[in-house]
């Protein structure tokens, strides 16, 4: 064998052997693995809390270094997952895979996109989509609670997303902390319709946002309640159609009658 096959062949083994590694450390199950998804789940909420505190610091010396470094962990998060899949196309396909891709389009621009930062939210939603976060949240008997979870994920995605979109476009002037502020606080009192008065955003603009937020919030706050009062389903994957809500005692699935297995907690 020459020489540079010999190369390209431990180049690949060494790929490969990268690649199990990735997939144990992000699938697997063992202590190891859930100690490293534990330490991924605590940095991407660092990231995100970032990105929330972005409008009050973004005027900061400092701020560029960090939203170069928040850049380099996103990056290497999603080189890391697509190494660690087994459909790297698929995981592309994925909604969470295309609003990452974005998120470090505008870290990596933070001028040239500076009024789309506020999208860099969503990464709390793609978070919420993440497998590690819920078999964390499984062995600590936490499963019932994660239709809540999701929907509570959810307000709170949408919430500072539009406290973002309503102080990059509205408040601007008044950059900093009390800007920030009176943004979130629109926000609030229009998502819970508690009314007006002090706040408002002027225009044909301010009155269109203010009824999108309604009517939005209230639908989130309509899903919220649904999933905290209604009863509870298990998540079980039907290995037929697919459908994942399914009831404790369920046999077989709703949609399409396959036998199901779920299994219980012994009880």
């Amino acid at each position: 064998m020459k020489a540079a096959d010999k190369d390209g062949a431990r180049e690949l083994s060494a790929l490969a052997r990268l690649r199990d590694t990735l997939r144990k450390l992000y699938h697997g199950r063992t202590p190891a693995a859930f100690r490293f998804q534990l330490a991924a789940i605590i940095i991407d909420l660092a990231i995100i809390a970032f990105f929330i505190a972005t409008p009050v610091i973004q005027e900061s010396s400092s701020f560029p270094w960090l939203d170069y470094s928040v850049a380099a962990l996103v990056a290497a998060d999603m080189i890391a997952r697509l190494l660690a899949s087994n459909d790297m196309l698929r995981l592309l396909k994925q909604p969470a895979s295309w609003i990452d891709a974005f998120i470090l389009l505008t870290l990596l621009m933070p001028s040239a996109l500076a009024n789309l930062g506020f999208l860099r939210i969503l990464r709390l939603w793609s978070l919420s989509r993440s497998g590690a976060l819920w078999r964390y949240f499984e062995m600590r008997g936490l499963k019932k609670w994660r239709e809540a979870s999701h929907a509570v994920i959810n307000l709170l995605t949408f919430l500072f997303v539009v406290t973002g979109f309503v102080y990059t476009f509205f408040f601007r002037t008044g950059a900093g902390l009390e800007g920030y502020v009176d943004a979130l606080y629109f926000t609030v009192a229009t998502v819970t319709t508690t009314g007006f008065g002090d706040i408002v955003l002027p225009g044909i603009a301010g009155k269109l946002t203010a009824i999108v937020t309604m009517i939005i919030g209230i639908s989130l706050f309509v899903r919220l309640a649904q999933a905290l009062f209604r009863p509870a389903k298990v998540f079980f994957p039907c290995p037929q159609c697919g459908l994942q809500r399914h009831e404790p005692d369920a046999v077989h699935c709703k949609a399409c009658g396959h036998l199901l297995k779920i299994p219980d907690d012994g009880i």
